[in-house]
């Protein structure tokens, strides 16, 4: 075999093998109408483009920034690796050469070399068009794409801001349609007033808005299937007029009333309770609080207050957290070049994202700071049943003779014991 194959070979095998470690991104700015300017002067952003002539220019506060791309696999945009001997390269660069060991084996199976994750931080400072997002089935069937179902975490509210999400009566195709084209549509949305530590899972076919001053954590799938049904009237001045997409959407749309139990109340709703027991636990505090649990994604949100030993085999997936308060570092037990042992810290603060690849071993999530808040997504998508397989029926045919097998089974090594030795 020519040598320069052996060598690329060798080389690729060498890179695979390099022991992987949390990964931070750089983030991406999306400009949108509604944007603001709290993603640079709150969350202390710093976004870079590139001008026509190729410059990289600094934006400055005056840019109205929606959206602050965390980690994404988009296609037409790739998140940045920002940390560690991987820097430079884009996550579906990753996904390309390490396959399962960033994702998991049952992710990457289900996935493929797609990245399932899109998360973002928004700042909506003006009206979020209404909109909807399509289910993986009506998406995959239409578009060839991947669904949107997503999940919102409240970081900050202004007095005054407001979520639309889901209707506040049963509607019908016709009276949505009706008033998306004559501008009364606020009237029947269900109306939600956030507050700091709130949130929303917003599941396809779920009209939503929002307006106000609201600074947002989101977890999404990895796709960007939006219909607009409505834009606050800026679809009827040309200079701010985007394409809206009723018709398109008109037969996924989740018509029903609003189910409450999608929007999570945070701490600040405490002197709202109403609970007359005794000993009230509506509102105490939780190291782990389960936010979402679905095919698509599973999120937690983590009050960080001591370290936490995670076992990263219980997971078989990667793990994304995001920061929305305070600081933390990841601590990875490790040997030194002088065999001693040491421990490997990865730090992140408040609005920074860090994936933790599926294969990493078991580390640390260590408080840098005493209120300390983390969401915690994976992915534990549904495994396929075949439908034709009954798991309940015998292995064997009716009349056939299986005592043989019986008497083979009894002799056969169970589901807990060790396996053979080969290197012994």
């Amino acid at each position: 075999m020519d040598k320069f194959i052996i060598f690329a070979k060798l080389k690729t095998y060498m890179i695979m093998e390099k022991k992987l470690y949390p990964f931070k991104f750089v983030p991406v700015a999306s400009r949108r109408p509604w944007g603001g300017d709290a993603l640079v002067n709150v969350m202390g952003k710093e976004f870079v483009e590139c001008d026509d002539d190729g410059n990289e220019v600094r934006l400055g506060a005056d840019v109205k920034i929606g959206e602050s791309w965390e980690l994404a696999d988009m296609g037409i945009e790739d998140s940045v690796v920002a940390n560690g001997w991987l820097a430079g390269n884009t996550i579906s660069e990753l996904m390309e050469t390490y396959l399962e060991r960033i994702v998991g084996e049952k992710v990457y199976n289900h996935y493929g070399r797609q990245f399932p994750l899109l998360i973002k931080f928004l700042d909506i400072n003006d009206r979020l068009s209404v909109q909807v997002h399509p289910d993986d089935e009506v998406s995959a069937e239409r578009y060839d794409s991947l669904g949107k179902a997503e999940i919102w975490y409240v970081m900050d509210a202004k007095p005054g801001a407001k979520i639309f999400a889901g209707f506040n009566k049963e509607m019908s195709a016709q009276e949505l349609y009706d008033r998306c084209k004559n501008g009364t549509v606020e009237e029947v949305m269900n109306v939600i007033t956030p507050r700091r530590g709130d949130a929303l899972l917003i599941t396809p076919g779920t009209v939503h808005a929002a307006d106000g001053g609201i600074l947002i954590a989101e977890i999404q799938e990895s796709s960007d299937m939006t219909f607009r049904l409505y834009d606050w009237g800026r679809e009827f001045n040309p200079a701010t007029a985007r394409p809206l997409h009723l018709d398109e959407a008109i037969d996924i749309i989740d018509y029903r009333q609003f189910d409450q139990s999608l929007f999570i109340k945070g701490p600040l709703w405490e002197e709202e309770c109403h609970c007359h027991e005794e000993e009230c636990h509506c509102h105490e505090d939780k190291v782990t609080e389960t936010l979402a649990v679905r095919p698509e994604f599973c999120a937690t949100k983590i009050n960080l207050t001591d370290p936490l030993h995670i076992y990263t085999d219980q997971f078989e997936s990667f793990i994304v957290y995001i920061c929305v308060e305070g600081a933390a570092s990841i601590q990875v037990p490790s040997v030194n070049e002088k065999g001693e042992s040491c421990m490997e810290n990865h730090e992140f603060s408040k609005g920074e994202t860090i994936l933790v690849p599926a294969d990493m071993p078991d580390f640390f999530l260590v408080p840098r700071d005493r209120s300390t808040i983390l969401l915690e997504a994976v992915c534990r998508p549904d495994e396929d049943v075949d439908t034709y397989i009954d798991p309940e029926t015998e292995a064997f045919l009716e009349g056939e003779d299986y005592e043989g097998l019986e008497s083979e089974e009894e002799s056969a090594p169970s589901a807990g014991a060790s396996p053979l030795n080969f290197f012994s």
